[in-house]
């Protein structure tokens, strides 16, 4: 199997599938080469599984040509604006402002001030998913966590939030 071998200082060893389908494995300086083959035969078969949910996820979201991303990003500008105001009136909150950015590990975020950023990759996803990840972004305004206060948030407005979040995983 092929693989990356990097060694940091730190304590233990770690496997990672990245995001384009190869894999790292992190060692302490100190690991033998011997023990780190050995941690990742051990753990071939969870390899195997990341490896081709990385696959999958890579099919059903292709990286889009110049055209498409430019369709996605006026998409984005045009809609989650009129989602994040309607979903911000229903929970009684008032975003800072909304930015679209290029983030590909990352759907939406929220900062301290409570502005909020959504990717424009959002947009490849159902709208029941979008509208998801609207609402967890303005429950941040509410709660700076995933605590069960947070989800209590997300619930209020969208019950069936799980089966929501289920479509940004596939």
């Amino acid at each position: 199997m092929d693989y990356e071998l990097i060694r940091s200082a730190r304590r233990t060893i770690a496997l990672e599938v990245t995001r384009e389908g190869k894999v790292r494995l992190r060692a302490p300086y100190r690991c033998s080469a011997r023990a780190a083959e050995a941690f990742l035969a051990q753990h071939a078969d969870w390899v195997a599984r990341a490896v081709a949910r990385q696959a999958s996820r890579s099919a059903a979201h292709p990286e889009p040509d110049a055209a498409a991303r430019a369709a996605l990003i006026a998409r984005a500008r045009a809609e989650l604006p009129g989602k994040v105001a309607r979903y911000a009136a229903v929970m009684g909150v008032c975003p800072a402002g909304i930015s679209i950015t290029g983030a590909k590990t990352r759907f939406g975020s929220c900062s301290a001030k409570n502005r909020l950023s959504f990717s424009w990759r959002l947009m490849q996803y159902p709208e029941e998913a979008v509208d998801y990840v609207v609402v967890h972004e303005l429950a941040h305004i509410l709660e700076k966590n995933h605590s069960p206060a947070f989800y209590r948030h997300v619930q209020a407005v969208l019950p069936d939030w799980r089966e929501r979040r289920a479509l940004l995983r596939g």
